[in-house]
């Protein structure tokens, strides 16, 4: 794993010769060694049609493409950082939340009607979040940002998780979402709107949650 975390907010990444990192643009807090940042026009890994996806989605997020040998510090407007290790399995998560990841790693874009039908595509309009998600798939490492922290859900059979939809981050594995509503406590206590919308995810992996309700 070529990501070291160096406290909650900041990481540090080994880069090697011949091999590619990709990261947010303005993620780079210092670096030592030889070490090249440039500006990628292809959407990373998954080339064009991944790019096409989020533009048509409005949901673009700028890449630098890192290079060469030596290590360098990441971090960005003070978020908590989360490192994910992926064994060959594929992290479902949202562009702007990305803040570097290994270039072996395949990057696409997912429609998100198409994991978990219509209440996929209201998800992404109740919830603020697109109606494409980020995806990364094979054997390598991420970081994500979140605010105030990050905990890991395992989903497994009988095992579904209920996530405010504003708290979700990503989730990896064989996982079916849907929108569901419910009156909760929230509404109890004059903080809804009316109604509480939750995020039923079932199946085996895990989702990450942060322990906030704001975006970045």
């Amino acid at each position: 794993m070529p990501f070291r975390e160096i406290n909650s907010k900041m990481v540090e990444a080994v880069v090697v010769p011949g091999q590619k990192m990709f990261s947010q643009r303005g993620a780079m807090l210092a670096y030592r060694g030889e070490v090249s940042f440039t500006p990628n026009m292809q959407g990373g890994q998954g080339g064009l049609m991944s790019m096409i996806g989020r533009r048509v989605a409005n949901e673009a997020t700028p890449l630098m493409t890192v290079e060469g040998n030596g290590t360098v510090l990441f971090g960005h407007g003070g978020h908590h950082i989360q490192v994910i290790g992926l064994a060959g399995d594929t992290l479902y998560v949202e562009a702007d939340r990305l803040l570097a990841f290994d270039g072996t790693l395949q990057q696409g874009t997912m429609f998100m009607g198409s994991q978990g039908g219509v209440m996929g595509m209201v998800r992404g309009q109740v919830t603020g979040q697109g109606l494409f998600t980020t995806t990364l798939k094979g054997h390598g490492a991420v970081a994500v940002m979140a605010h105030g922290g990050v905990i890991e859900v395992p989903i497994g059979p009988g095992r579904d998780v209920h996530v405010d939809p504003q708290a979700y981050v990503a989730h990896h594995g064989d996982v079916r979402n849907k929108l569901s509503t419910a009156l909760g406590w929230r509404d109890m206590v004059g903080r809804g709107s009316g109604e509480a919308f939750q995020l039923e995810l079932s199946g085996s992996g895990a989702v990450y949650v942060q322990a906030s309700e704001e975006k970045l």
